[in-house]
């Protein structure tokens, strides 16, 4: 293994001490050249078990992950055995195989094996392995072959089990067809017919299920084919029996079953195929942000602009955007001007201005404005790759939800094995007459009805969907457990500046006194401000500048070190400051000093203005309240949420703005290093899980200590390594939003399990007879493959819901 931290002999020492001291490492050996180590260990101990106590003694073995396609996955079982073999490799440290992409995604230790040890490892397994990082568009690409070919068996099966399905079940819907089949055809001449169509059937469009299901039964490790094998090939080789042995069976139990088995692979193929339809609706927003790339871009190139695949394109590149264009990288205008549509990174609708020194996103669309831009950020460096990866991760999340399921499913297709050999032997024993032909026809229900498709699926499709949905609403799940601990989440602790606020000052306030008017007062604060670097004044000279206001030029400019400013302006004296320095200069605040109070408890910084000895204004400047933070706060509270402000300001300013927003309760006066802290009290209060939500600039530890942390990004900062969920836009609407595809998502997750588990354990006993005694019905195969396949597009209809969850509230 490659080992990091390591960076002298006594470093060598420590590794070889903590590998050697584990039971069951016969040699360790460390090469600090190379920062790797050789360690023989026995079968008892993983490659895991060597990683933790690597990790243990600070020197983490270097892990390098791969994402390959994974064939012949089923159903849950088929999972559990892909991963159970991926993991058993030498070297692999974690593997997740996800049914709903049909792929694997392994965490291995680098030194210690090669992505082609680890394909051939689940391919071994009787899982083909598709070694190449499967593009999306690739995927849909074999998705959609996947579907045809699906398409054309069902087809092809159906045409041919049709006609068997008439001529034995027939006389069920229409009185007279059997005796019609038997004056014309003949009875045996019909089991011959059914025979060679039932055949074709089974050994044409279903020989997956044979050549799949046997070896898993025969390797000890059934799964879903196996069921649909047995169960077929029981009602096939009784069939068989009754039409060219008839004596072998006892007296009255002769019958055949072959619709059974041909319906059934047709029931199940069409399952199948309605399943891969689904399935590929839920990779859909994956393919929606793939397609928002631009695929060419014009190019300067030696002084000649030329066009190139953006594949091409290269840091430093120069390139041209015509109006209306899709840009096709990130970067920076270098010359041009023009308004550019920004909606599918932040959501806002309206475009932004974008001039010479302005960042640029790739995939945004350009307005009506030529621009020549230079390429800073190429390749899986953009800010949409940086999404789809994002996206991609949370999509092949595995929940903690899912432990139940894996648990439950590694044994369940040999406990319905068992349950149908007990089905058959009690019907055979016990059961009345035929009783061979009533136990045949309750094992081959239990056997089709209780594939466990439904349960395998339930938990990665509404993933999948669930966080697509969420980032085409620009909540991006960094971290899959993040979607159910969001869920659990009681307590939401919101940073004040840049969160609850615009994060920069802004003049809010200009109370005036007797016979100033507020244009002029403005136009001589910020003509003494325009030239200090200080945040204060740079907001009273961006509120001048919007008001279209022109600036004279002062003179005589003094700074008075911890009183304010002086100047003179237009020949008047100008005094700007605290009220100290309005004391120091004698001027008298009148009413001024009452209004300077109310600003103050408002959470804003009141400042003076003194004209030619005389006071003029009151102005106040504060970091203003998001617009859609006020709305947010409410939904925040209609979702049972409580909510909690931390900020570094006065216990009085903080609960000033608490009062006016509605939060419960505050945690004010707080250092930049003390929100680790005040979180760690806060939880001790938390009935469940607690999530932080800061401006992921000055917030990582906080991020990192919360049990979710969730950054609200600019748009292009979108990769905070210590964020669980980071939000494009830069409001609190995110938020909400992230809560509440959570809940429906872990909503529409727990009624996928439900019905998934409820179908087989309900199901099962009334397959196996149990009803029969009581007047019930002895439930055909038939019945019960189609009751499969349902329960399968059920679970897959249902997580196709939440491609419609909309926004909670506006942007």
């Amino acid at each position: 293994m490659q080992v990091e931290g390591m960076n002298c002999a006594s470093c060598v020492g420590r590794v070889e001490k903590a590998l050697k001291s584990i039971s069951g490492v016969a040699s360790a050996s460390v090469n600090l050249a190379t920062e790797s180590v050789l360690v023989n260990y026995d079968e008892t101990l993983t490659t895991q078990d060597v990683a933790n106590a690597l990790q243990t003694a600070g020197y983490p073995a270097v892990s390098e992950s791969i994402t390959f396609g994974v064939g012949n996955l089923n159903c849950a079982s088929c999972v559990g055995r892909a991963e159970k073999a991926l993991r058993a490799g030498n070297g692999v440290l974690e593997a997740n195989v996800n049914l709903a992409t049909e792929s694997a995604t392994v965490r291995y230790a680098a030194g210690a094996t090669t992505p082609s040890a680890i394909a051939e490892l689940v391919t071994a397994a009787g899982y083909p392995a598709t070694l190449e990082k499967t593009e999306p568009a690739e995927t849909a690409h074999r998705k959609t072959d996947e579907i045809r070919q699906l398409k054309s068996k069902v087809l092809l099966a159906a045409a041919l089990a049709l006609p068997v399905f008439l001529i034995e079940m027939g006389s069920h819907f229409i009185p007279g067809v059997h005796m019609l089949i038997e004056n014309s055809l003949g009875l045996q001449n019909s089991y011959y017919l059914q025979f060679v169509l039932t055949t074709v059937v089974l050994f044409g469009p279903g020989r997956h299920f044979y050549t799949k299901g046997f070896p898993s039964l025969l390797k000890g490790a059934p799964d879903m084919n196996s069921l649909v094998a047995l169960g077929t090939s029981a009602a096939y080789v009784f069939s068989l029996v009754s039409t060219f042995a008839p004596q072998l069976l006892p007296a009255g139990t002769v019958n055949v079953y072959y619709e059974a088995a041909a319906v059934i692979v047709v029931l199940i193929l069409l399952g199948r195929f309605l399943e891969a339809r689904a399935k590929g609706r839920t990779g859909e927003a994956i393919q929606k942000l793939v397609g928002m790339q631009a695929k060419t871009a014009r190019v300067e190139r030696d002084g000649v602009t030329v066009e190139v695949p953006i594949e091409e394109i290269i840091v430093g590149d120069v390139i041209q955007v015509r109006p209306g264009e899709k840009i096709a990288v990130d970067g920076a205008v270098i010359s041009g001007s023009s308004f550019v549509d920004e909606s599918m990174i932040t959501g806002e609708p309206i475009p932004v201005e974008k001039t010479s020194g302005d960042e640029v996103v790739g995939a945004t669309i350009n307005g009506t404005g030529a621009l020549s831009v230079q390429a800073s950020k190429v390749g899986n460096d953009t800010v949409l790759s940086q999404i789809i990866q994002m996206v991609e991760q949370a999509q092949g999340a595995k929940l903690p939800i899912q432990g139940l399921v894996d648990k439950i499913t590694s044994w369940f297709v040999p406990a319905v094995i068992t349950v149908a050999i007990l089905t058959v032997a009690v019907w055979f024993l016990f059961g009345p007459d035929p009783a061979l032909s009533l136990a045949l026809v309750a094992g081959v229900a239990v056997l089709i009805i209780a594939c466990p498709c439904a349960m395998g699926l339930a938990t990665p499709t509404s993933i999948m969907v669930g966080t697509g949905r969420a980032a085409e609403l620009g909540v991006l799940f960094r971290k899959g457990d993040a979607l159910q601990m969001l869920q659990e989440t009681k307590v939401v602790a919101l940073d004040k500046t840049g969160t609850l606020t615009a994060g920069h000052p802004e003049l809010t306030d200009i109370i005036l006194s007797e016979g100033f008017e507020e244009e002029d007062v403005l136009r001589m604060v910020a003509a003494v401000e325009q030239n200090s670097e200080h945040p204060i004044a740079k907001a009273i000279v961006q509120a001048s500048h919007e008001r279209g206001i022109a600036l004279p030029k002062p003179e005589s400019f003094n700074s008075l070190t911890g009183f304010g400013v002086s100047a003179v302006v237009q020949g008047q004296d100008v005094l700007v400051g605290a009220d100290r320095l309005m004391d120091r200069e004698g001027i008298a605040l009148e009413q001024l000093s009452v209004d300077a109070t109310v600003l103050a408890t408002r959470g804003k910084t009141p400042l003076y203005v003194a004209i030619d000895g005389k006071v003029a204004a009151v102005i106040a400047v504060a970091d203003p309240i998001k617009k859609t933070t006020p709305d947010a706060i409410k939904s925040l509270h209609g979702l049972g949420l409580k909510v909690v402000m931390i900020t570094g300001d006065n216990q009085k300013t903080a609960n000033a703005i608490a009062a006016e927003l509605g939060i419960d309760s505050v945690i004010a006066e707080v250092l930049p290093d003390g929100k680790v802290h005040a979180l760690e009290d806060l939880r001790k209060s938390a009935s469940g899980k607690l999530a932080f939500v800061g401006d992921g600039i000055n917030d990582a530890p906080a991020l990192a200590a919360a049990d979710v942390g969730i950054a609200i990004g600019t748009g292009t900062d979108v990769a905070i390594e210590a964020a669980d969920v980071v939000l494009m836009a830069g409001d609190l609407n995110g938020v909400v939003n992230a809560f509440h595809i959570s809940q429906k998502t872990m909503r529409n997750i727990r009624q996928n399990l439900f019905w998934a588990f409820s179908y087989n354990t309900l199901l099962i006993p009334v397959a196996a007879g149990v009803l029969y005694p009581f007047g019930g019905p002895l439930l055909s195969p038939v019945l019960a493959a189609g009751a499969m396949a349902l329960s399968s597009v059920f679970v897959l209809t249902n997580a196709l819901r939440l491609r419609w969850i909309k926004a909670t509230t506006a942007h």
